[in-house]
């Protein structure tokens, strides 16, 4: 059986990046729109674990600090 995963659709993804394209016409394959998926659902992870670090230290707002305490994680996500 498969695993279900969250995460972006393709078709978000599609439009999120043609956003910011120049050309309306830039193409994106499938791979790549597959690839800045995960990319955006691991920055998801690491923004949720900033707030994690953020509450364990009593603080209400997440700031680079954080940030900074959860980027070695992040990098081994990679």
């Amino acid at each position: 059986m498969e695993e279900e995963t969250s995460g972006f659709r393709k078709e978000l993804v599609s439009r999120l990046l043609h956003l910011h394209f120049r050309d309306c016409k830039t193409k994106v394959s499938g791979d790549a729109l597959q690839l800045m998926a995960e990319l955006l659902r691991i920055f998801v992870i690491a923004a949720v674990r900033g707030v994690w670090q953020a509450q364990s230290e009593d603080l209400d707002v997440v700031n680079v600090d954080q940030l900074e305490k959860v980027l070695p994680q992040l990098l081994l996500d990679f």
